[in-house]
């Protein structure tokens, strides 16, 4: 062998510390480090960092698989097994295949020269060394060009995130570490600079409007006080008697079967061991169980823990559910009542993220358009949401059907529905009264935001609880009921 093996030359950089170096570099990045003061923004940046980190190495053990170098090490490892003779009668074939795509091609050449009509037992192994130097140096310069890349793409993702975080206040104020962490996931959507102005607008209109940020938290802690016996048990174990069919049990006889038992015996079985020529029959049908034997059935009783539930006298915690929040984009909505509207559906998705729960908006007018703002790319389709405008006239009954459809799933346990309207319209027909009815009883709840003090009350009164927020200069909240 002449020189070093090869495959020493996929060493991954992980192991130099450079990469633990990119990390802590970019972590000590000003930016990111005011932008992460955050406990919960911190430690999303940190779980960021550690899963690039983990890409990172396996893209850059991944440079020595490009063309050009797989070209290269096959060579190399090819020649470094030869001898001394197959070395200097092939070498100069092998240095014409490094020249379009080798860095020690010029250098090769140059040590061809110098050796010229020398055959030196010394210098197949200097120049394997050499080539494997040169090969070694254009892996690692390949490695650190692609982690700086990398790492660029990474800080600029950092940025982007953080700057849409900025965005929501709220969750990043006072949500917990998982709830952030789920808007961190959620902040990989780029979102235009017209998006990220549109939530800002939003988020200073609640402030403005404090009755409207009212109405969505006693929203958000409804689902907390659901008084459901079902829901309200506490798992027990305790020792019962377990009755249980059993073979063993003898309480009756249901039949014949072959076995070996000679406590179950039928009677004309015994006749072989009357003759002592038939004795051995005898044995062999009970080494064979082949016996005849009553099948005896009954019930046999056993002291067993068994689990069953109690009612609990303490708070049971609720997973809650998700947010239907349908929102009416009539044109008589247009206006002071939009803006309403879309606020208080911009204030439930930030409570449902920082609640763990989902948060889908329903517009509805001559048509249904659905958003589900809390998915991966949520934030986007946020943006569309908050830049939609109202028009067309009011037609409830469709998006109640859906709603009601969708709230009959398992998914939708312990859902709220919230109608933003005017409710200007008619009252809905008597089977959409009665399904909603049903679902009340199933720890779902509706609630009715009214935004006009015209609102019609035969067609409010199907709600759990009513808001009425009536957008007049002075602007108040009165809850109905």
């Amino acid at each position: 062998m002449l020189g070093v093996d090869g495959l020493n030359l996929i060493i991954s950089i992980a192991d130099s510390g450079i990469i633990d170096a990119a990390v802590h570099d970019l972590m000590g990045r000003s930016q990111v480090m005011m932008m992460s003061e955050n406990r919960g923004v911190r430690s999303s940046v940190k779980t960021h960092l550690r899963r690039w980190r983990i890409g990172v190495k396996s893209r850059v053990t991944k440079v020595c698989e490009t063309e050009r170098f797989q070209k290269e090490l096959a060579l190399y490892q090819e020649v470094i097994h030869w001898d001394e003779a197959k070395f200097f009668e092939s070498i100069h074939e092998v240095v014409q295949k490094l020249e379009w795509h080798s860095a020690f091609y010029m250098q090769a050449r140059r040590l061809l020269e110098k050796n010229k009509g020398v055959n030196n037992p010394m210098f197949p192994h200097y120049f394997c060394d050499q080539w494997y130097q040169t090969l070694s140096e254009a892996v690692r310069k390949a490695q650190v060009t692609e982690l700086e890349a990398s790492k660029e793409k990474v800080l600029k993702d950092l940025y982007q995130r953080m700057e849409t975080m900025k965005s929501m206040d709220k969750v990043s104020e006072s949500g917990d570490e998982k709830s952030i962490g789920r808007l961190w996931d959620m902040a990989s959507a780029k979102l235009s600079k017209t998006d990220i102005k549109v939530m800002k607008r939003h988020a200073e209109f609640l402030k403005k409007h404090q009755a409207l940020q009212e109405i969505a938290e006693k929203l958000g802690r409804m689902a907390s006080q659901v008084e459901d016996p079902d829901l309200n048990l506490t798992p027990i174990e305790e020792l019962k008697m377990v009755e249980e069919k059993s073979d063993e049990a003898t309480d009756d006889i249901v039949g014949i079967h072959p076995s070996d038992d000679l406590n179950r015996l039928l009677p004309n079985e015994t006749m072989f061991l009357a003759y002592p020529e038939l004795e051995v029959i005898f044995y062999k049908h009970l080494a064979d169980k082949r016996l005849m034997n009553y099948r005896m059935e009954g019930k046999s009783r056993t002291l067993r823990k068994v689990k069953s539930s109690k009612p609990s006298h303490q708070k049971v915690e609720i997973d809650k559910g998700p947010f239907i929040v349908c929102v009416d984009a009539s044109g008589s909505m247009s206006g002071f009542p939009e803006q309403c509207a879309k606020a208080i559906a911009y204030a439930l998705m930030q409570i449902a993220l920082a609640d763990d729960r989902d948060c889908y908006v329903v517009l509805f007018s001559t048509e249904l358009i659905t958003y589900e703002l809390t998915k991966q790319d949520g934030l986007r389709e946020a943006g569309d949401f908050l830049t939609y405008s109202f028009h067309g006239g009011t037609d409830l009954e469709p998006v109640m059907i859906k709603s009601v459809e969708l709230m009959y799933s398992s998914r939708y346990k312990n859902a709220d529905l919230v109608v933003v309207s005017d409710f200007i319209a008619p009252k809905q027909p008597k089977e959409i009264v009665q399904q909603v009815e049903l679902l009340k009883r199933k720890s779902n709840r509706f609630h009715a935001v009214c935004l006009s003090k015209y609102g019609n009350p035969e067609l409010i009164s199907m709600f759990d609880h009513c808001w009425s927020y009536h957008p007049t200069l002075v602007g108040r909240l009165v809850k109905t009921w």
